[in-house]
């Protein structure tokens, strides 16, 4: 009978010493990813962009946002021939997690030449942007900034589209949760970022800044562009392919390419794009004398 008790007593102890061992790991884990992963997540929130900008077009207008953290900056492209007597489409544009908005100025003047103005609001701590970046802080920011976008004598807010890249097709998904858009466009988008963090045995209560798209997609009733590289290594191309599923309303064009150097130059992507926006009802069809997808000939 003593024996019993002592091994009973023997098991009690060291599945006690199992429970410290897996606290003092999962508290580990805590201290050192809590205030890493945003390191992680958004790595360009470090460094600084050159003030003035080096990039600039006719017509690009600097638009900024006064928050409890300081100003944030956005770049507003009218689109050609818009005013107020001619409000026309607009795209509100999420970049990557490594970028910044003077990237994005040249890649996104298609939508300019098709008429569609383009807003480009900077993360918190990016660029010239003050404050520090995290989901709750960045949505808040861009659901002001589209608010601002919206109220533009030269917009027509019935055909807003949210445009994201990578970490950008999360902020996309997340401003679409609080402003409906007219379509989605989400270039090498993830599922969310528990989802990629699983591969490096991160547990999901532990991840600050989820960028759910798959669950928001569960949900969304509007049309969905997915363009996402076939060789992508950094989000796989499963991930598009989980996000094709859960839509009600989407289309998925694999693209031949990895990640960083997916083509957003190529007129195949530009066709895919506008013909998405036509079908939405954004975009009219447009006749044999319209304007090209790519550059205008010099």
């Amino acid at each position: 009978m003593d024996g019993g008790v002592s091994a009973a007593r023997r098991r009690g102890r060291s599945l006690l010493r199992v429970l410290w061992a897996l606290g003092a790991l999962l508290l580990a884990y805590w201290v050192v990813l809590w205030p890493l992963q945003r390191r992680i997540v958004f790595p360009r929130s470090v460094l600084r962009a050159p003030d003035p900008p080096t990039v600039a077009f006719a017509g690009l207008e600097r638009l900024w946002l006064e928050t409890e953290a300081g100003r944030v900056e956005a770049w507003l492209m009218r689109g050609d021939g818009r005013g107020a007597q001619s409000p026309g489409p607009a795209v509100i544009f999420a970049h990557g997690n490594a970028e910044v908005i003077d990237d994005w100025a040249a890649p996104l003047r298609p939508y300019v030449w098709r008429g569609v103005s383009v807003l480009m609001p900077e993360f918190r701590g990016y660029g010239r942007s003050a404050g520090s970046p995290g989901q709750a802080a960045i949505t808040d920011d861009f659901v002001r900034f589209h608010d601002l976008l919206a109220a533009r004598e030269e917009v027509d807010l019935r055909r807003l589209v949210f445009h994201g890249r990578s970490l950008g097709g999360g902020v996309a998904c997340s401003l679409a949760a609080h402003r409906r858009p007219a379509a989605l466009v989400l270039t090498s988008t993830f599922t969310s970022v528990p989802a990629l963090a699983a591969r490096l045995g991160v547990p999901r209560f532990l991840v600050r800044d989820p960028f759910d798209s798959l669950a928001f997609l569960r949900g969304h009733e509007g049309p969905v562009l997915l363009l996402h590289g076939r060789h992508d290594t950094v989000v796989p191309f499963r991930h598009a392919e989980a996000l094709r599923a859960a839509a009600k309303r989407a289309r998925l064009v694999p693209v031949d390419s990895d990640h960083n150097d997916f083509p957003m130059e190529s007129p195949l992507v530009w066709r895919e794009i506008f013909a998405h926006l036509e079908r939405a009802g954004v975009l009219d069809r447009p006749g044999p004398a319209s304007q090209p997808a790519t550059a205008p000939s010099p």
